[in-house]
């Protein structure tokens, strides 16, 4: 572990309540830029308090448990150390090891979160435990994506999709809501292909390009008829 990498982590995991310490993003995945984000997830049991994170002195926003709406992805905080842009994300192991119990038996919901169109599955904590690197502590371990939940996200995320198309196409003189509407059933369409074919997802940055349907920014600019048609062209030579 690089020494910068190192020394937050022995920061975080000191702070009262802590039991584990997570890398995640792009850093954990190889794909980073010189100036992308670290993103650090810490792992708490039975309350954590934000001060303790504000006490630490680093530059930055530290939100309260909940602050970024509640839900799965319950707070954290936005901060700059040694002049790099860190995230911290805050995560209840108990919520976690809730929603990896219902993952398993293909049980989700959806839930709102700022800059995410479509809103955010409850098992992007699961995905996180896939995907994401323990720097410290211990974290429960997924091997694969469950089956049940590959039915159950595929079905959910394309019913959704179809819904707002729908209803896009029915009000397609009011462009700006229409077009709006159609980009949020692409976001789910994606949803339910990466559900469909095991894949996990933590954000939307790269979704599109993850199931391959990037293609669709290629139709901006078309009338909101002519969108539709060409997006559900796309979805259905994707399997949907």
């Amino acid at each position: 572990m690089e020494p910068f990498l190192a020394a937050i982590t022995d920061r975080l995991a000191s702070l009262p309540g802590v039991e584990a310490v997570a890398l995640g993003g792009s850093r954990s995945q190889g794909t980073a830029r010189p100036d992308s984000d670290w993103d650090l997830g810490i792992y708490y049991r039975s309350g954590f308090d934000p001060q303790s994170l504000r006490d630490v002195g680093w530059p930055g926003e530290v939100f309260e448990i909940g602050g970024w709406g509640g839900g799965v992805f319950n707070g954290g905080a936005w901060q700059r150390i040694e002049g790099q842009p860190v995230d911290i994300h805050y995560r209840d192991l108990a919520v976690v090891e809730r929603e990896l119990a219902r993952a398993g038996r293909g049980e989700f919901g959806i839930e709102p979160l700022m800059f995410h169109l479509a809103g955010i599955p409850t098992y992007l904590v699961v995905a996180e435990l896939a995907i994401n690197q323990v720097l410290y502590g211990e974290l429960p371990q997924v091997s694969s994506y469950p089956p049940a939940l590959r039915e159950s996200a595929s079905a959910e995320w394309a019913g959704r999709a179809a819904l707002h198309l729908g209803y896009a196409e029915k009000n397609h003189g009011r462009t700006l809501q229409s077009v709006g509407l159609v980009t949020v059933a692409v976001t789910e369409y994606a949803h339910a292909l990466a559900a469909l074919h095991g894949q996990w997802v933590t954000n939307e940055k790269r979704l599109l390009d993850l199931v391959e349907l990037s293609e669709v920014n290629q139709l901006m600019g078309l009338a909101p008829l002519e969108l539709l048609a060409g997006v559900r062209k796309l979805v259905a030579l994707r399997g949907l």
